[in-house]
């Protein structure tokens, strides 16, 4: 189990909730391309549009509990050109562990 982790930028999170989002709604895996599926479900917690969503998420406010059980995991592919070396720490030339602002690369190559 080898996680990677980092800090990620507005822009890559937009793209990932776009691109990948999904919500959960009665335990069904629904396409938040829709408005009323976030209106139904995050409504009452003032979260009206995906904008509204990924501001929650990114900014880590008041109700990110409830806008992040919302959202299904994203399914991501494998990294393009694969990993250097998986057994190693990020800093010591592998590929988990902290990549911090790096990470956004990682995730445009497996988005």
């Amino acid at each position: 189990p080898y996680i990677a982790y980092g800090y990620p930028y507005l822009k890559t999170v937009r793209e990932l909730i776009y691109k990948r989002g999904f919500g959960k709604e009665n335990g069904q895996r629904m396409p938040i391309n829709d408005i009323s599926v976030i209106e139904e479900s995050l409504g009452k917690y003032g979260i009206t549009s995906i904008e509204d969503l990924l501001h929650e998420i990114f900014t880590v406010g008041p109700h990110f509990t409830q806008a992040n059980n919302f959202l299904w995991h994203f399914k991501l592919s494998c990294v393009k050109g694969s990993l250097r070396k998986v057994n190693n720490h990020y800093v010591e030339g592998g590929d988990f562990g902290n990549r911090e602002r790096f990470i956004n690369n990682m995730i445009r190559n497996m988005n």
